[in-house]
């Protein structure tokens, strides 16, 4: 077992137990998987008449991708493309971006000595007459000092040339004729930085293919950089689908509010995407065909009209206009209507359920390993825990259920029906549930939520 111990609910400065009961069943029982009398979502199967019924019943209404080898083929599908050109950005602009070349420092780090701290830079052994002038950071070279000789320095500034060490200003003290004493013995070289301490000019400081955090700004920064070489965020646009869906207001005379236009943007570039558009299409076929076509993203995204409803219109476009189908039909719950086309070669689309939880199984399914791979980003190493609850599984699909880490283990949340945010509103992380279940104290894979170990100002920029 591998357990991820950062970033769990018991590291929060709130309690888990707070969290656990915001997903509690209506009557009062911890959901976790739903286990118990109560259905475990709102996507369970209805038990057929007999074993041999349930089998062609699935295999007539349910000839879908598995899970994991529709996550293997839309990373396939997008190394399958012509090569993305690496780009230019300034350092502000590259957070979450790839790096396409190997930063290597520019300078020594330090470029010069420095002192490590404040107090005086000494000359040979003590006493020391002290100059009246200080050194401070940013000017030039000091002058050089004599044995004997000390003068007041500030951290970061140059060393005078000459100077045996620095003297904290906590170690030192001074008579009444304004001689310098050492409190302590002082070594040589004592909280003096010396050039290259930290690497030499043509040093390589991090490698191609780091993810670029603030961490690698700052390092590239101090090593002289004002751009980076890197490899551009995929383009995508987002196609909200559906007359049902208000923007505003209450749901009200069979008008619901669209959940998956405010979320998808966001978790998009958290997924290391630059959104250029939402555009809201509604059920109108010549206008998803026109939004379609017109687009120049790498990945269009569609929210709904996936199935084979009377106002289903992604399928059908995307026959008119001779797309590939790559996966049409995934066996997760929820979310089993998603689908991967090529439009072009360099241009894919992933049409999401429209129900707000199974969009985000798709989302996590299909567009995150494309995603992933255009951006040049690593996969994360998969990990798994155990499961404190048994969970309710799919006869034949895999299931997606919100959960939360609890140190060494994990808890499988409720409200985790296809229309539900409730459940991973408050999550870690997506438990993998393999068909058929699993028992409490099972190892379980868990896909990890973008904020759950990551400032939201870093990973949603």
């Amino acid at each position: 077992m591998t357990a991820r111990t950062g970033g769990n609910a018991e590291d929060t400065d709130f309690d888990v137990d707070e969290v656990l009961a915001l997903v509690r069943d209506p009557d009062g029982r911890t959901s976790s998987s739903g286990a118990g009398p109560r259905p475990a979502s709102g996507d369970a199967v209805p038990a057929p008449a007999g074993p041999g019924a349930r089998h062609d019943q699935h295999a007539a209404a349910h000839k879908a991708t598995g899970w994991a080898e529709a996550r293997a083929i839309a990373a396939r599908a997008a190394r399958s493309g012509g090569r993305r050109a690496p780009v230019s950005v300034r350092i502000e602009d590259a957070l979450g971006l790839t790096l396409a070349a190997p930063l290597t420092a520019l300078t020594d780090l330090p470029s010069f000595d420095t002192s490590a701290m404040d107090g005086w830079a000494v000359a040979g052994p003590g006493p020391w007459d002290v100059r009246d002038e200080g050194v401070l950071a940013g000017h030039g070279e000091p002058a050089r000092l004599t044995d004997g000789e000390a003068v007041r320095i500030a951290t970061g500034a140059r060393i005078p040339p000459d100077t045996t060490a620095v003297l904290r200003s906590e170690h030192g003290r001074t008579d009444d004729k304004g001689r310098l004493h050492a409190g302590r013995d002082l070594q040589h070289g004592q909280d003096i930085r010396p050039r290259g301490q930290e690497c030499r000019s043509g040093d390589q400081l991090v490698p191609l293919g780091t993810l670029v955090t603030p961490a690698v700004l700052g390092l590239a920064a101090a090593a002289g950089y004002d751009t980076l070489t890197v490899v551009p965020a995929p383009r995508v646009e987002v196609l909200v689908l559906g007359d049902e869906l208000l923007t505003e207001g209450l749901p009200h005379e069979g008008l619901i509010r669209d959940a998956l236009g405010p979320m998808l943007p966001p978790w998009l570039r958290a997924l290391g995407a630059s959104v250029a558009a939402v555009r809201r299409v509604g059920d109108d076929a010549k206008a998803l065909h026109k939004a379609i076509t017109g687009s120049d993203a790498d990945l269009i995204l569609t929210t709904g009209g996936t199935a084979s409803g009377p106002v289903d219109h992604v399928h059908p476009t995307l026959s008119r206009i001779g797309a590939e189908l790559l996966v049409d039909g995934v066996k997760v719950r929820p979310g089993h209507p998603m689908l991967l086309a090529r439009i072009k070669e360099n241009q894919h689309l992933v049409g999401l359920p429209g129900n707000p939880l199974a969009a985000v199984s798709g989302l996590l399914t299909l567009a995150e390993p494309l995603l992933r791979t255009l951006a040049a980003r690593p996969a994360p190493e998969p990990y798994t825990m155990p499961i404190q609850d048994a969970v309710h599984g799919h006869p034949y699909d895999t299931r997606l259920i919100p959960g939360v880490l609890r140190g060494d283990h994990a808890v499988a949340l409720h409200y985790n029906g296809p229309a539900m945010l409730r459940g991973i509103a408050a999550a870690d992380a997506l438990v993998v549930v393999p068909p058929g279940g699993s028992r409490a104290g099972e190892e379980l894979e868990l896909l990890d939520l973008p904020w759950a170990f990551a400032g939201i100002g870093v990973c949603f920029t």
